[in-house]
């Protein structure tokens, strides 16, 4: 088992280090943000200065490595357009899409797996069908329409819920709703797949043999051997979740992570950036990791693998 969780922790590592790089890299290819900030009549001597001042004037090795040296203390630098340490933009704009994830994730497991047993539970019924209507629906329809049209309804016409910003719970309802109804129904279709492969194995046939009450080999047994493939899709968006959406938090005007990851591509701030990009590849690969390690808990033989 130790070795097993070794080797997770290395390989995370190292996606880590490669991660840094390209998000590093790519953020270059936005643009010069000195062209943002200077009037367009500026002279070369203004840009150079400038350039040096925002320390944009090393080479990119060097910017890379000053970079990551002050990150591994928590230390992002200054905004380039709010002229603030990076992490003082980020505490609050991170507690607030916490916030937001929590409630949305709430939606997404309160839904999509009561719905994911049902549906394996009474295969070909009404139920069902139902069931799988909502889980196509929640797939293909776009997240940025799905919120338009929750505002256009429950705002617009019905003036029930606030379309933006934060306050009480109301404020929580569409956006949360928004980012929680594709989650739901991939983890209800994946659920409902497992379940009913789980259906099929051995032991519950046995199960059924010595006379354990359905309830029990549908949610005890049955249930923790199909979770593995829900665990997997769930923990990719949790990381989404807590890190905030960029599409659902710019529809809803959410002051989140996600609207300022946007501000900061629009206006090239570097710093804001690669900082925000890099603590979200952080939770990505650290809610993986986890994942990993309870794949080992739930099925034994994956810590052999």
């Amino acid at each position: 088992m130790q070795r097993y969780i070794l080797n997770r922790v290395i390989q995370a590592l190292i996606a880590l280090v490669i991660l840094s790089m390209v998000i590093f890299g790519l953020g270059r290819l936005t643009g010069d943000p000195v062209l943002m900030l200077l009037p367009p009549d500026a002279t070369q001597e203004a840009e150079d200065l400038l350039r040096a001042s925002l320390k944009l004037d090393q080479p990119i090795p060097i910017q890379y490595w000053q970079f990551m040296s002050s990150a591994a203390m928590l230390d992002f630098g200054d905004s380039i357009k709010a002229r603030r340490p990076v992490m003082e933009l980020i505490k609050p704009k991170a507690v607030i899409s916490l916030k937001l994830g929590m409630v949305a994730m709430a939606i997404t497991l309160s839904v999509g797996i009561p719905l994911g047993v049902l549906a394996a539970v009474k295969r070909g019924t009404p139920l069902d069908s139902g069931a799988n209507m909502v889980a196509v629906l929640g797939q293909s329809l776009p997240q940025f329409w799905l919120g338009i049209m929750l505002i256009q309804l429950f705002t617009v016409h019905l003036d029930l819920l606030p379309a933006s910003g934060t306050g009480g719970i109301t404020h929580y309802i569409l956006p949360a709703f928004t980012l929680g109804w594709f989650v739901s129904a991939g983890i209800m279709r994946l659920l409902r797949s497992s379940m009913l492969e789980a259906f099929d194995g051995e032991y519950i046939k046995m199960a059924r043999i010595k006379g354990l009450p359905e309830w029990k080999i549908v949610w005890k047994h049955t249930l923790k051997n199909a979770l593995i493939p829900v665990l997997t899709f769930g923990a990719s968006y949790l990381a989404a979740f807590i890190t905030g959406a960029i599409l659902v938090e710019t529809v809803f005007a959410w002051p989140g992570v996600g609207r300022l990851v946007y501000d900061s591509i629009i206006w090239r701030d570097f710093p804001v950036l690669q900082s925000l990009i890099l603590m979200i590849a952080v939770v990505v690969i650290l809610t993986n990791l986890i994942v990993d390690i309870l794949y080992a808990y739930i099925d034994p033989r994956i810590r052999y693998s």
